[in-house]
């Protein structure tokens, strides 16, 4: 060990209290919650890890290459992502040393202090591989070795890490044109880990996604429905989502720019959709298409049973020339003002009162919480709120959505955690912080006697576990 380096260590009082009243009872609720099994149904891991079961290479592969919230702060201080061996969008990479780039994190991992990525990794660093001292630079090589010598052993595979972490389920996202072979695989191969699927039809309903043309062809080729007419291509959404449910599904995913649905009349949609696939849809076209999709998701989740998530008011792929030259998810999705009363209103006509319905909603605009989504969600049975997302996706933000929602919402019109992530060891450490957060909260209601503590414990437990499970159907 280098004598120099500074301590690492995890405070066991951290994110509750410095109110020794409201801290004491923080910490008795977290008792209730901190060994709970941890349920994961949302999120974007890669399902060949569980499949195939293979080591991780080295600690940039995993640690760093998959992590946006990571890199993106680099990049924010003139790191470029070459330097870092980010994949680019054709496949290619530049020629980088694994080690070399794990050095230009510890160098620049000065840039997380405060920031959730910091606490996340830290637990990672700490609990999962047992290190002691800070990441820095005169600490890089000590870190790249443990953490890479580890996982060439069997107590780092996935399927190891995933049973250490005590996870009874994840859900991976994929697109309906995925084959899903690794979920057949994992099923297949006897091992009792549950990973399931969700439904991701983002390239065959977004007429200006970069891949819909092609990713339409493919949907034909793969249904073997005729989805340029749209009977044809309703018809191909119900034959992917059905086997999406054979394989585990219980849900479906829709990352819109808007929140907007519509209920046009059977002509209207059939025109519109023309004019989709003949390639002429202007932007307002490619508006009410992905709306009017919105509502014939809602409509095939009320016939199958798929709960619907709606991840709106994200704007994409905001750096032109980062997307062209490394393509999606590289950090540059930005929040945007969202609508929701006015927007889901058409939907909500149609399937707000329905009981066999079930709408889960984000946001990354927080104006929304009390003004919207909180007064929705606390009306109509057909909707959830899921927790804080993205850049709210920390203990700031985590406390302002409690905050915010509770007196519309109440705890019970929301769904608990996902901890919607690529980063698989930060899983534990992101649930962790959720319950830490959600104990602290819960902690102050008592303080104040709006809450008796048994009834906080209560909700604790539903929160970290029961509420997702009831919520998405698992």
């Amino acid at each position: 060990m280098n004598t120099t380096s500074k301590p690492l260590t995890l405070h066991e009082d951290r994110l509750f209290s410095s109110d020794t009243t409201q801290r004491a009872i923080a910490r008795r609720l977290y008792t209730q919650v901190a060994r709970l099994p941890i349920i994961s149904p949302h999120g974007h891991t890669d399902p060949a890890w569980f499949a195939d079961n293979q080591p991780f290479a080295n600690a940039t592969e995993l640690l760093l290459l998959p992590d946006h919230y990571v890199f993106r702060m680099l990049y924010s201080q003139g790191v470029s992502l070459d330097a870092l061996g980010i994949p680019r969008r054709d496949g290619s990479r530049a020629d980088v040393d694994p080690r070399e780039a794990w050095r230009l994190l510890a160098r620049h991992f000065q840039l997380l202090r405060g920031t959730p990525s910091s606490m996340w990794l830290n637990h990672v660093f700490h609990e999962v591989f047992g290190l002691h001292v800070r990441l820095e630079e005169s600490t890089a090589n000590q870190y790249y070795d443990v953490i890479t010598e580890s996982l060439q052993t069997p107590a780092f595979r996935p399927r190891a890490l995933f049973e250490r972490f005590n996870i009874e389920l994840i859900a991976t996202t994929e697109s309906p044109l995925d084959p899903l072979r690794h979920h057949a695989a994992i099923r297949e191969s006897g091992w009792p880990g549950r990973v399931v699927t969700a439904y991701r039809p983002d390239p065959v309903i977004d007429p200006e996604h970069e891949q819909f043309p092609d990713a339409l062809w493919q949907f034909g080729e793969l249904t073997g429905e005729d989805v340029y007419s749209w009977d044809g291509y309703l018809a191909a959404h119900r034959q992917r989502r059905a086997f999406f449910a054979q394989m585990g599904a219980t849900s479906t995913d829709h990352g819109h720019p808007s929140a907007a649905t519509a209920d046009l009349a059977d002509a209207e949609a059939r025109q519109l959709f023309d004019t989709v696939v003949r390639g002429k849809a202007s932007a307002a076209d490619a508006e009410l298409f992905r709306a009017q999709m919105l509502t014939e998701m809602a409509a095939m989740s009320q016939d199958d049973g798929l709960v619907m998530q709606l991840h709106p008011g994200c704007f994409r792929n905001h750096n032109r020339n980062l997307f062209e030259r490394y393509g999606r998810d590289k950090g540059a999705d930005l929040p945007l003002r969202t609508d929701y009363v006015k927007a889901l209103k058409p939907l909500l006509d149609r399937f707000g009162n329905a009981p066999d319905f079930r709408l889960i909603l984000f946001t990354l605009d927080e104006s929304t919480y009390s003004r919207e989504l909180a007064p929705l969600a606390g009306h109509y049975p057909a909707l959830l709120l899921g927790p804080a997302w993205w850049f709210h996706d920390a203990p700031e933000g985590m406390w302002r959505f409690r905050e915010q929602t509770l007196s519309s919402a109440g705890f019970y019109n929301t769904v608990g955690f996902n901890d919607d992530t690529r980063a698989f060891l930060s899983i534990p450490a992101r649930h962790d912080v959720a319950r830490r957060v959600d104990c602290a909260f819960l902690a102050k209601l008592v303080a104040e006697h709006r809450l008796d503590e048994d009834e906080a414990a209560e909700v604790a437990i539903d929160l970290a576990y029961r509420l997702p499970k009831q919520a998405y159907k698992l």
